[in-house]
């Protein structure tokens, strides 16, 4: 199976779910993260994976801070918040809801 460059609306949750496995992690550490867990098979692009940071933090579900790296570079760092963690929840139960349905349809159809 190619890479794939589009995440079909997963990629808040794949987020949220690093974040709350992995702790306070930067921008490309959470993209490094999703890359290595799929195997190789999703592809996080910048132009996905900002805009998408920044509206869980809008929505208060992930917090975000500057720090400085230990190369002494500023890099900002997410970490997922109490309501983050609810909302991982219910994604989560809805995302294996839906993946079960559809691999019912497939092995029946």
């Amino acid at each position: 199976m190619g890479r794939q460059d589009s995440l079909q609306g997963a990629l808040p949750l794949l987020v949220l779910k690093i974040l709350a496995q992995r702790g306070p992690s930067h921008g490309y550490a959470i993209t490094m993260q999703i890359e290595r867990m799929s195997d190789e098979v999703l592809r996080v692009e910048e132009g996905s994976l900002y805009p998408a940071l920044h509206r869980l933090e809008e929505e208060g579900l992930i917090k975000a801070e500057w720090e400085i790296t230990p190369n002494n570079r500023r890099a900002r760092v997410y970490e997922i918040t109490k309501k983050g963690l609810k909302q991982l929840d219910e994604e989560e139960a809805r995302w294996r809801a839906i993946t079960a349905a559809v691999g019912h349809v497939l092995r029946h159809a």
